[in-house]
This record gives structure tokens, sequence and C-alpha cells, in this order.
């Protein structure tokens, strides 16, 4: 009986010249698995794809709930963005895939996983981290990096290896941008953005909306409520988190919401530039925080900021199934306890501007923030309070007042 192994598969033509690939190279028998994280009609003629290709047998596991409520929502409550702009729509969702892998290739009694990521992204650092933390067993097959075995360099290579092996399929050799898509996102990568000094063709690449130049002339209201850090409504209609994603992105395309250009620093030591569409996602992002600045006190805030940058990180890097992801996602959720409430909002030409935040656990005091005196705050007790507050300060500079009379 051959050896199984499971292949992340897309569709692409890269993973449908895997499948011969493997069963040429290593005698495999291959069981191809894609992974339905909202990707949409991209899933559209896979499976008679994948057996045309010489697949035994294709799994398409909806996994979009989970990607939804599992590794979006705690990274939302985290606030956690990397490098002040990546909303981390790819990241997310590569430990997602890895576990639902090593899933079906349990179920298969496969002997190996295999991903079409290439040598110098970061995606396969962060399947195989997912793949080793889960099944420390499975072996990885990795073909981009396996060049003396893989010795195709173009897509025009890749087509004729396919035609050679009985596999004619309508693929394209022109060179396109290199996307990823799920229900969070949609990233574009090559043609004109490898140049930084170009601008990206909005007009050719965006997928999920329009630039703030060509969104709406008004302004739309929007209201949300969360309950514990968890999006619960929108504009009054209560839905599963997945669905509240579907309806900003639909509501944030259009306003032209979500656009981000950005040159990152790859795990690999690379730097790299994308342009992200995540449209409902900022959306999202936004109003939590629209909500969690009213009823957080100052030094759980200042702490949290810390957390959530060092759970982009940590999430960034691949290093999802890690005790230290558990812990963080642990206080993070520990300070979502009272962040309920409802928040409204006017999406306008690229903006997200807040239209009033109410919560029962609301910190915020009209009669302390207000400039008359109340009876909780009394002027007089900041004499005392700048005094101790300002006394390392004010220590110091009596002393360099002393050390430069002595110099003198």
């Amino acid at each position: 009986m051959k050896e199984k192994v499971v292949l992340a598969y897309s569709g692409g033509l890269d993973t449908t010249a895997i499948i011969p690939w493997l069963k040429e190279n290593f005698d495999y028998e291959v069981i191809c698995c894609c992974v339905d994280c909202g990707q949409g009609e991209e899933l559209d003629g896979l499976e008679e794809r994948a057996k045309l290709s010489g697949a035994s047998k294709l799994y398409i596991e909806d996994i979009v709930d989970d990607f939804c409520d599992n590794y979006i929502v705690p990274c939302v409550q985290a606030h956690a963005v990397y490098e002040n702009k990546y909303l981390l729509g790819t990241s997310m969702a590569r430990p997602a895939i890895a576990k639902k892998l090593v899933d079906i290739a349990r179920k298969e009694g496969a002997s190996a996983i295999c991903h079409g990521a290439t040598g110098k992204g970061n995606d396969q650092i962060r399947f195989e981290l997912g793949i080793k933390a889960l099944a420390p067993d499975l072996k990885i097959i990795a073909p981009w990096r396996m060049t003396d075995v893989w010795t195709m360099n173009s897509r025009e290579e890749e087509i004729e290896y396919c035609k050679q092996h009985g596999i004619n399929l309508p693929f394209d050799a022109s060179h396109s941008y290199s996307r990823d898509r799920n229900l969070w996102h949609i990233s574009h990568e090559g043609l004109e953005l490898e140049d930084p000094s170009l601008e990206p063709n909005y007009d050719n690449l965006l997928v999920l909306g329009v630039t703030p130049e060509k969104a709406p002339n008004e302004g739309e209201y929007v209201t949300m409520t969360f309950d514990k850090g968890v999006p619960k409504s929108i504009n009054g209609k209560e839905m599963k988190v997945s669905d509240i994603i579907r309806k900003l992105n639909e509501l944030g395309g259009k306003h032209g919401i979500g656009i981000c250009d950005i040159v990152e620093n790859r795990v690999v030591g690379m730097k790299s530039r994308g342009v992200y569409e995540t449209p409902g996602g900022t959306i999202l992002y936004e109003a939590h925080q629209q909500l969690e600045e009213l009823v957080l006190d100052r030094a759980t805030y200042e702490m949290k900021e810390e957390m959530g940058n060092k759970l982009s990180q940590i999430v960034y890097e691949g290093k999802w199934f890690t005790p230290l992801r558990e812990a963080v996602q642990a206080f993070v959720e520990s300070t979502q306890e009272y962040v309920t409430g409802e928040v409204k909002f006017k999406l306008y030409k690229g903006n997200i501007i807040k239209a009033g935040t109410t919560s029962p656990y609301s910190l915020y005091s009209e009669s302390l923030a207000s400039f008359t005196t109340g009876e909780l705050y009394d002027h007089h007790d900041a004499d005392g309070f700048i005094n101790l507050f300002g006394l390392p300060l004010k220590v110091r500079a009596m002393k360099m007042q002393e050390v430069q009379k002595t110099q003198k």
C-alpha cells in the first residue's frame, strides 16, 4: 500500500502541478485538502481539477466560523496589528489551516503533509510551525525548497509539466498579482507593487471595494453592539461573527475603507511590499477600540497595548500553537469582561468617524470631566498630587544645579 500525503490544495497552478510531481518523485497517494476560510468563488470546480490532476480524493473543509470565532476574535480583542498597519489576514488563517490539514492527515493515516508555499515567504514558517506543534511525527514536504527535485521556475514551465502529464487546464501563463483571500481580507503582491516608488494601480488591483475617491459622496451611519468584546449586531440585527464580517466588508468596500499599502518586514529577513484590502476588519477593529476606550482603566489599557503588539508578532511569526500565545490571549480575554455596549460611527470616503458610544460599564463621568467643580474632585487636591508626581523631576533639577555650581 502506498504512503499517503495530504496536500494543501488551492486549485491554482502551483498546487495543481505538485500533484503529479508528488506521485512521480515519491510514489505517494495524494489526498488534496482545500480549507475554506471564506475565499468564495475560488472554490468552484476544485474537485474535478484535483482528480483530473491525479489526486485520489479531495476534501473541502469549511472552517469559516472556526476561523472567525477562534482566530479573528482574539486578535480583534487584542487590537493585534503588525507594524502598525497589517491586520494579520493571512497570518491568522494559516494556523487554522494547519490544524485542519493535521486532522485530515490523521483521518487518512497519512505520513506527510505537503504545502506550496515558497522559500522566500512567511507562509512556509506558519504552516510548518503549526504542523510541528500539532503533529511532530508527520513529515513535511515543501517542493519550492527542494530545488534538486522541483526544477520548475516559471508558470510556463509548470503549465508544460502539467501538459506532459495529461493535465490540460485553462491556466494563464501571464503574470498577475499574487493574491491570498479569505473572509477577513485579500492581499496583493507582485507587478508594479514590487517597486516601492510606484503607486498601486488601484483600478486593476482592488477586489473588495473602491478607492475613497470613488466612494459615495454621502456618509453612512452604522451602529454595532458588543458583548464582552465579541461583536453581536449591526444596525439592530443580531448575527454570528462571520456574518458580521461579511456585512462590514460590504459596507467598508462601498465606502473605500481599509486599503493599506505597506512595506513590511518578513520573518525571513527581507522587506516586502503589499496592498491589503480589509474593509470589514478595519471597521471592526476601530469599533471595538471605540468601546474599549470608554470602559478600560488607564493602566489596563496601557498593558493591553503592549500585549496586542506582542500577539501581533506571535501570530505573524506563526507561533499560534504556543504557551506564550495562550498566556497573552488569556490576559486579553480577562480585559474583555466589561467591554459591552453600543458604538455608532459614520463611514465616509475611507474614514470611520465616531458618532457616539454607550456602555453600562462606562468609566467616563461627565461630572468629573466637566470644568465645573463636583463633589468627587477638589481642584486643591491637584497641588499635592503634582508635587509628588513631579518630585523626581524636581530632585534631579536641583541636583543638576548643584553640579553646575561646583563646576564654575
